[in-house]
């Protein structure tokens, strides 16, 4: 089974944009796999894109607010890991 570090927490879900704010603790990159879990939460998935505010980025690291697009509902508070393969 693949490692997992966690990177991070759910701040805030946008179901218009299917997107989740991530107060980040790691290092992410676009690319990376994150496995985003919580009480009802448990969701798999690369991240295809990355913004910080309205910015496009392509890495982001601890302390930095990041949106990523969300395949289904995440919740406030929801851990974030990157799957480590």
């Amino acid at each position: 089974m693949a490692e997992e570090k966690e990177v991070g927490k759910v701040l805030h879900y946008f179901s218009k944009a299917s997107a989740a704010a991530i107060k980040l603790s790691g290092e992410l990159k676009v690319g990376d796999t994150v496995h985003i879990k919580g009480h009802t939460t448990d969701i798999t998935q690369p991240i295809e894109s990355m913004m910080i505010g309205k910015d496009p980025v392509t890495e982001a690291k601890a302390e930095d607010d990041i949106g990523i697009k969300v395949k289904d509902h995440v919740r406030e508070h929801d851990v974030v890991y990157r799957v480590i393969s």
